[in-house]
């Protein structure tokens, strides 16, 4: 039975990181995911009606500022639905601007957790 020659190990190339660096960033992704744990569902719940009372305060706050001045100012147009319209369109862009941000911050710690395993 003949043996394979044992081969030595291989070079790391200049540049790539240690094995006690390796492990170093596998432990600090550890601690810094039991630090901040996984988002639950009452996570997802709360974002939802974050993004819902972002939508629904402005909308009710244009139509409530339309009715007065509906009645204040009575004329041919209508204050009540132009302002709802322009409540709705606001609370929608800030949802917008909401769930934008989230999905930039869970990318950027997707890159984050991809560059250390690397």
């Amino acid at each position: 039975m003949k043996l394979a020659p044992k081969r030595p190990p291989p070079i790391s190339a200049p540049g790539s990181p240690t094995l006690a660096e390796q492990v170093g960033a596998k432990a600090a992704r550890k601690l810094k995911a039991r630090r901040n744990g996984t988002p639950g569902v009452w996570f997802g719940l709360g974002m939802m009606g974050l993004i819902g009372w972002s939508v629904v305060v402005p909308t009710l706050l244009g139509a409530a500022l339309g009715l007065w001045l509906d009645q204040h100012y009575p004329g041919g147009r209508s204050w009540t639905l132009a302002l709802l319209v322009a409540g709705l369109t606001i609370g929608c862009l800030n949802a917008w601007h909401w769930v934008a941000k989230e999905d930039r911050a869970m990318h950027e710690e997707l890159d984050e957790k991809e560059e250390g395993d690397d």
